[in-house]
């Protein structure tokens, strides 16, 4: 629906986002792992002044069976301000669901009431195989453009190449492919962007057989997973540059490039090093007239006892780290680092992005450790903080538990469960603190697992910005 004046939740600069209202809504992908019942988007009620605070007030099932909801987004955000947007007038008003294994994308409309939102269309298979070649949707960023969509596979059963397919902001058709040239690129994963530089960057996961049952030991180690990230020109849609981490640096996931539009730099976390199972984070930036990587975080295994580990870990007695998912503050002032496997969420200062400082960290959850939250101090949990979502104004981040199905049950076989929680950020000196109050877990989810949280107006993962 276009509006006569730009939405109220985009920003043109990053600096008001974070004057921006505090969001009193979250929505959260929430899945079947048997797809015997449909997956569904939950809603929370975020607002600490309200009676149902921290509590499940929502809930929309989706039409169909074995989706398996992962990543998602908005279709429209404050990258509709930028000078060559076309569609200044759009609304933040529809999530785009995609299912990564259905590779169904679902339109849900969060109006007129935000806590019940309701599915208004959904893109079958078959139209984005035949519109743009792909299948496995997997993440989506609103553009100035249009809807960018990654998807980790190729049409009609091919295993790639991945890339980005683009849909309309209004109608929600796929317009096509967005790549002219891909070049050397065959992988895929995350996308993002530095919009006032034309530059888009991508990264490498692997094909729907590689991921779909679990890591496979055998690729692993013979290093066939994902391990560089390529830069494109936006402008063009034209491959300019692979930069390959190394092979022993296996699956470079997320990308959060700064959100000052001025800067030329941004993170991307590695899951894993084959060397010595430590996970890191990389930090890309200008070196002349081409594009580097810098390895900035080491974040190493913890030793264990292999009784107390899954069948793939048995061998190394040793809990990696496993880094699924990074979250950069909208002032750019703090990384957040999810390791998933040792039950840790960890805060850095990256003021110097080249010199990130450790301010932070919270256990919950874990492979061996099994931390409890504080508002349930005698219930051991499973998984970890994975899935890492950031408030506009950086005083609260939200982190939920499960990764993805079959990863879930080969880390933790004897349950993930599912749980979300939210903390409290010392914007001033660093640190977190677990909110007692909002711990939604267990029951509250119905039997689904959940994974990723959007934040009503908007979060640090959604929005660019294209004035400083």
């Amino acid at each position: 629906m276009a509006r006569w004046t730009p939405d109220p939740t985009f920003y043109p600069s990053p600096g008001e986002a974070v004057n921006a209202p505090a969001e009193k809504l979250a929505y959260v992908a929430a899945f079947d792992r048997t797809a015997t019942r449909p997956d569904a988007i939950v809603v929370l009620d975020t607002d600490p002044d309200s009676p149902d605070y921290g509590r499940v007030v929502g809930w929309t099932d989706l039409p169909h069976l074995g989706d398996e909801l992962h990543h998602f987004g908005w279709n429209a955000c404050s990258s509709a301000l930028c000078p060559t947007a076309p569609h200044p007038h759009v609304e933040r008003r529809y999530l785009i669901v995609p299912g990564l294994r259905s590779s169904r994308i679902h339109v849900i409309d969060t109006q007129p009431d935000p806590r019940q939102p309701q599915v208004v269309k959904v893109i079958g298979p078959e139209e984005l195989a035949k519109r743009a070649g792909y299948s496995r949707p997997h993440t989506v960023h609103c553009g100035p453009d249009g809807i960018y969509v990654s998807a980790l596979g190729g049409a009609d059963g091919a295993e790639g190449p991945g890339g980005i397919a683009i849909l309309d902001h209004t109608t929600f058709e796929v317009r096509g492919a967005w790549e002219a040239d891909r070049g050397p690129q065959f992988l895929a994963y995350d996308m993002w962007w530095h919009l006032t530089q034309d530059v888009l960057v991508t990264s490498e996961w692997g094909t729907p057989s590689m991921i779909e049952d679990g890591i496979i030991g055998e690729l692993l180690l013979g290093r066939r997973y994902g391990h560089a990230i390529h830069f494109w020109d936006l402008a063009k849609r034209r491959h300019v540059q692979r930069v390959d981490l190394g092979d022993q640096y296996q699956m470079p996931l997320e990308l959060r490039p700064a959100h000052d539009p001025t800067k030329s730099y941004g993170f991307v976390g590695v899951v894993i090093s084959v060397e010595d199972l430590s996970a890191s984070i990389w930090l890309w930036h200008r070196d002349g007239d081409v594009w580097a990587v810098t390895k900035v975080i080491d974040i190493p295994a913890e030793p264990a006892d292999p009784a107390d580990l899954p069948d793939l870990l048995k061998p190394f007695g040793a809990v990696p780290p496993l880094v699924t998912d990074i979250d950069l503050s909208v002032d750019d002032r703090f990384l957040y680092v999810s390791c998933w496997g040792t039950g840790e969420l960890r805060q850095y200062d990256v003021s110097d992005p080249l010199h990130p400082v450790l301010t932070g960290s919270v256990h919950l959850g874990g492979i061996v450790r099994r931390t409890a939250h504080p508002s349930a101090p005698d219930e051991a949990l499973a998984g970890g903080p994975q899935m890492v979502e950031v408030s506009r104004d950086g005083r609260r981040v939200y982190v939920s538990n499960s990764l993805y199905g079959a990863w879930d049950d080969q880390f933790y076989p004897d349950g993930v469960g599912a749980w979300l929680a939210k903390l409290d950020v010392d914007v001033e000196a660093g640190g977190l603190t677990p909110d007692v109050r909002f711990f939604p877990h267990g029951d509250e989810f119905r039997g689904l697992r959940v994974h990723q949280t959007r934040l009503q107006g908007g979060d640090a993962s959604s929005d660019s910005y294209c004035f400083p």
